[in-house]
């Protein structure tokens, strides 16, 4: 499971001219599930991406994470994130969960993250979706769990 953070200012997904959801200060996600993840592998991302330390604290150093800011977390399912880029000059997706097996997991990280922290808003699982953001920083990584 991979999950790129980006630390915003403010971001929002829009859905078919409709807000799916918006948050102010926080963190965006964007959420990519392979096909030998699992619930435990989601819960391990989970529990780092709350923990990271991406906020600035009185000194201005990245020592703060997002629990500890009460900020916002905006989960949106990105696809593409699994592609297989080494090779070639199309992207591959054979390590990509089913979007059966992807539908599910991603509803169980939303789940558990809605249990764990507040607010947190999404996106929907494999919809053509307008992402919009204020980076801040920029700050952006890419985080793994296995």
């Amino acid at each position: 499971m991979k999950g790129l953070i980006q630390r915003v200012s403010q971001a929002s997904v829009e859905i078919s001219g409709s807000c799916a959801g918006q948050i102010g200060p926080g963190i965006l996600l964007l959420l990519g599930i392979e096909k030998n993840d699992t619930p435990a592998v989601a819960d391990k991302l989970l529990k780092k991406i709350l923990a990271y330390r991406i906020f600035s604290d009185s000194d201005g150093k990245m020592n703060v994470s997002l629990q500890q800011t009460a900020g916002g977390l905006l989960v949106v399912s990105q696809f593409t994130l699994v592609a297989e880029t080494m090779k070639g000059l199309r992207p591959g997706f054979s390590n990509g969960a089913s979007p059966e097996q992807g539908i599910a997991l991603y509803n169980y990280f939303v789940a558990q993250a809605q249990k764990l922290h507040a607010p947190v808003e999404t996106g929907e699982f494999g919809a053509d979706m307008k992402v919009q953001l204020i980076n801040d920083g920029p700050v952006t990584f890419m985080l793994e769990a296995h």
